[in-house]
């Protein structure tokens, strides 16, 4: 059974610092892609990011651009998702999942419908 498990969430001040990590069992990333999406209460449901573990392509959506960035360590399947600078607007739960198929080029047009296995979430909150 494929099952993604995010974690590193919790309450941070604006301008801090966290690391997500998105653990994965049951599955391997190659040749997969593997995307970060966060929600906030009331929004739809936002992508973050994606690295692709076929081309090694990373994607990282213009609002976190410079402030988030995306890492993996393939030996263990865990991908990151390390955020800086933290601005109110960041808070949400955030989740991590696998595409449907493999061979998946992460650019900007990456949409959630090509994910799935989503894991629970990991919630995010940044205070001011």
């Amino acid at each position: 059974e494929v099952q993604f498990v995010e974690s590193g969430g919790g309450l941070v001040q604006v301008g801090g610092s966290l690391r997500l990590s998105c653990a994965a069992s049951g599955f391997t990333f190659e040749p997969y892609a593997i995307g970060w999406f966060r929600q906030a209460p009331g929004k739809e449901r936002e992508g973050v990011g994606c690295m692709s573990f076929s081309d090694g392509t990373i994607y990282v959506a213009d609002s976190v651009k410079g402030r988030f960035t995306i890492a993996s360590d393939n030996a263990e399947n865990i991908l990151y998702l390390q955020m800086s600078s933290l601005k109110s607007d960041d808070s949400g739960d955030y989740f991590c999942a696998a595409t449907r198929r493999p061979y998946y080029q992460c650019t900007r047009t990456f949409s959630s419908r090509d994910f799935r296995s989503w894991g629970q979430g990991t919630e995010v909150t940044v205070s001011s």
